[in-house]
């Protein structure tokens, strides 16, 4: 039997994954799976051994560098390393030992923000917004070009922003803010932000990874239901058995603190800005999420 290789297995997504396959699967890791095959390599500077891809037939890649960085100069060559060159290595080594799929979990940043609030799709390209956006982007670009030159089957999919269990990030940073009672009553802005339960996503990397008529094709993976940052604040409130404030904090004031520094304008962005989204072509496919916001600690696997 052909095996399935997963990396970032330990990841957020990457434990979701591994948990609802049902194929042979090896993991590349820096730590030891004791569940699984695991072929122990260090992303940042480790070669990547042959070993790994023996008798692979299709590889998920999901590790990548996507934390917020204060200094995000400082950091611009570790996105590279891992982001762009560790992938690009992958890929490459993947077609010379004849893996038959490739299928790269990107992100909607890869796109750039819509202009003007307009719902995003693959084929509206905007520059990335920051570092993770730019080098998700150019690995993206470089991976097709991969494809276009050997015989390897490369999909890419990009999430919105992934919600659902143990979630990690500024969401489960804002979860905890609600719960303690420090997390500001978002106003009620009409922003539009495009997010996808961690389930459904599992779902759509199946799904994408089992299609033959892919080849080459970015698929971006939302839940279908855009959320107002309100919206967002008000659900993790019911979450978090919180009652709801029947008051907010004018815009105005984030707008003022947005001129305090850069990295406070970035989170303000983050929260009141749209990112919206349209996962209508992976639905072609036959993509159907089945979860929503209020379903974040609900779990199928």
């Amino acid at each position: 039997m052909k095996d399935t290789l997963i990396t970032g297995a330990t990841g957020f997504i990457g434990q979701r994954l591994v948990k609802a396959t049902d194929s042979k699967i090896k993991i590349l890791s820096r730590k030891k799976q004791h569940d699984f095959e695991t072929i122990i390599c260090d992303f940042e500077k480790d070669i990547i051994p042959k070993s790994a891809l023996e008798s692979v037939h299709t590889i998920i890649h999901l590790a990548g560098i996507a934390h917020d960085f204060r200094n995000q100069c400082q950091t611009e060559k570790l996105y590279n390393s891992v982001n762009i060159d560790f992938t690009i290595k992958l890929a490459k080594l993947a077609s010379k030992n004849r893996v038959s799929r490739f299928l790269f979990i990107s992100s909607v940043k890869a796109g750039g923000v819509p202009s003007s609030g307009r719902c995003g799709s693959e084929k509206e390209q905007s520059f990335p917004s920051d570092i993770y956006g730019k080098t998700k982007r150019e690995a993206e670009s470089q991976l097709i070009q991969i494809g276009r030159e050997s015989e390897m089957h490369i999909s890419i999919i990009r999430p919105a922003l992934v919600y659902g269990p143990e979630v990690k990030g500024n969401l489960k940073l804002m979860m905890l803010g609600v719960k303690k009672g420090w997390f500001p009553p978002l106003p009620k802005v009409e922003n539009k932000k495009s997010m996808i339960h961690v389930d459904d996503l599992v779902n759509a990397i199946f799904l994408v990874a089992n299609s033959r008529h892919n080849c080459g094709e970015i698929f971006i993976a939302t839940d279908g239901s855009p959320y107002s940052a309100r919206e967002i604040y008000e659900c993790m409130c019911i979450i978090a058995q919180k009652p709801i404030p029947k008051w907010t904090v004018p815009k105005a004031i984030f707008n003022i603190m947005s001129f305090i520094s850069p990295s406070i304008k970035y989170k303000v962005d983050k929260l009141l800005a749209n990112e919206y989204y349209s996962s209508s072509k992976l639905e072609f496919l036959g993509f159907k999420p089945k979860k929503t916001l209020k379903d974040m600690n609900e779990a199928s696997f």
